[in-house]
């Protein structure tokens, strides 16, 4: 039996719409007019007290850590030249295409520039003795060589974008890809933080792909390395750790895992960081919905297909197909008697 004090806790939550009236009507009188001017301010010295108290997930004077809603910002702004005339709201033609870019890019490099700088003083303040400005010129060079890949990256989303066109036979045209498939938004906000990411950047790769992985249900950690012409359908589900490697031309569909079947750890038990997790899969793999391959010892061989819901923790030869045995299936008479 629960508790008279939970029962009480409970009738806070009703749900019946006359008794929802008749609590209104009972309770009008206690009305809280002038909590502003007397309660708000007690509600403030609790909050700020609770600052003091219970600190580790505050971050009151915002020094070297850099802005979620700015790095947002910068990569729907690499989006849009990646992608341009598909994403942002200005019209982009050729006429004016060099005039965009030249703005867009000045922009993003100041913008990036500061997110950068915050993101290395993050590091660097943990040191006793941090070189003046060494943190900006390495920030300089970082966003410099980010933009320059930009061209590169193209190549490299083509590649994707025409890879998803041909393996997906719903898809209707590669407008209707770019425009539409969470993969895209994935793969490519996957590759501009890897960029970042292989340049010792902290913090921004990880805000990047994680807002990536909220918009479209794919997971993929930003030090993966993965090759050219990338397939994943659907998407929903898919987890690509921080230390899978990836080769040429493989497909994922939804609620594939490449995690981490068992965590490393040092003499005190502290997991070891920087350790190879994650598996690796070779050219021409197919990987199909709902399979799980774990292990930073697991190979899976190129031209290798692994069926649905496979559970994989050593490797797979080249050329294999793998597939889990059906189940036995029991069937009942809903109508006898």
């Amino acid at each position: 039996m629960r508790s008279k004090k939970r029962q009480d806790d409970d009738s806070r939550y009703i749900w019946n719409p006359d008794e929802m009236i008749e609590m209104i009507l009972k309770n009008h009188a206690a009305s809280e007019d002038d909590w502003v001017e007397k309660g708000l301010f007690q509600l403030v010295e609790k909050v700020a007290e609770n600052y003091e108290r219970h600190g580790g997930i505050d971050h009151l004077e915002g020094q070297d850590l850099p802005s979620q809603q700015n790095v947002v910002t910068i990569l729907e702004d690499l989006l849009v030249i990646l992608f341009p005339g598909y994403r942002g709201k200005t019209e982009i033609t050729k006429s004016n295409i060099k005039y965009f870019l030249g703005n867009t890019l000045i922009s993003l490099y100041h913008r990036a520039l500061d997110e950068v700088d915050k993101s290395l003083k993050y590091i660097c303040r943990r040191t006793e003795e941090c070189p003046e400005d060494v943190c900006l010129k390495r920030a300089q060079v970082v966003v410099k060589e980010l933009l320059e890949t930009l061209p590169q990256l193209r190549i490299l989303l083509r590649g994707d974008i025409k890879a998803t066109y041909e393996a997906d036979p719903a898809a209707q045209s590669i407008d209707e890809v770019i425009l539409s498939y969470p993969c895209v938004l994935a793969i490519a906000t996957y590759r501009i933080a890897h960029e970042l990411y292989v340049r010792g950047v902290p913090l921004i790769p990880r805000i990047m792909s994680e807002h990536a992985h909220s918009k479209t249900g794919i997971d993929i950690h930003p030090g993966a390395k993965i090759g050219r012409n990338l397939f994943i359908d659907h998407g929903t589900g898919v987890v690509i750790g921080e230390t899978t490697e990836i080769g040429d031309n493989v497909k994922i569909y939804q609620g594939v895992t490449l995690g981490a079947l068992s965590f490393p750890k040092d003499a005190k038990g502290n997991i070891l960081k920087g350790k190879k997790r994650h598996p690796t899969v070779g050219n021409n793999v197919v990987i199909y919905a709902g399979a799980t391959i774990l292990g930073g010892e697991t190979t899976i061989g190129e031209d290798a297909v692994i069926c649905g819901n496979a559970w994989i923790t050593s490797s797979i030869p080249p050329g294999t197909t793998v597939i889990v045995a059906s189940p036995e299936l029991q069937y009942t008479d809903n109508h006898s008697t």
